[in-house]
């Protein structure tokens, strides 16, 4: 069964609706919109008239998606600085978003991140421990500056106890 073509104009409705419901990334509607075979004459027109409808925007999308990785998936600067800019987000935009996250809370979930997961690595050597931690962090895009002394306060606290 050969899919329905979308007009330009339901193409339009069905993105406002899902713009309406959470923000978008300019990228993945063109990528849609591409998918659903609407002409790049179109996707431009449709993508224009989302921004001046206010439905897009990327700086809005960059502090949304910032504020979201960090609270709910505990990613760091360097991983949410990596996706967004493969969301085709501006550097600015991202620079702004990611300038305004609180650093005590940044710090904070980074502790919480590393605590929890060596409470899931206190069978294994101290080497191993601290070697396990540091490789956590980094994939989760924390800073190197931040998360080598993190992993060194907790290895020692750990070592003490």
């Amino acid at each position: 069964m050969v899919p329905k073509p979308i007009t330009p104009e339901n193409a339009y409705l069905r993105l406002t609706t899902l713009c309406a419901r959470s923000e978008q990334a300019e990228g993945d509607l063109r990528k849609k919109l591409h998918d659903w075979g609407i002409s790049p004459y179109n996707i431009n027109e449709i993508i224009n008239r989302l921004k001046q409808e206010r439905f897009l925007d990327n700086e809005r999308f960059a502090r949304a998606y910032c504020h979201d990785k960090l609270r709910f998936n505990g990613w760091g600067r360097i991983k949410i600085a990596f996706m967004l800019r493969g969301k085709g987000i501006e550097q600015e935009f991202i620079d702004a978003a990611l300038a305004e996250i609180n650093e005590e809370q940044y710090f904070a979930i980074l502790n919480d991140a590393l605590e929890t997961k060596a409470r899931s690595l206190k069978d294994r050597e101290p080497q191993q421990v601290r070697n396990a931690l540091l490789r956590f962090a980094a994939s989760r895009g924390f800073e190197p500056a931040l998360f080598f002394p993190a992993v060194s306060r907790l290895t020692q606290t750990s070592h003490e106890d």
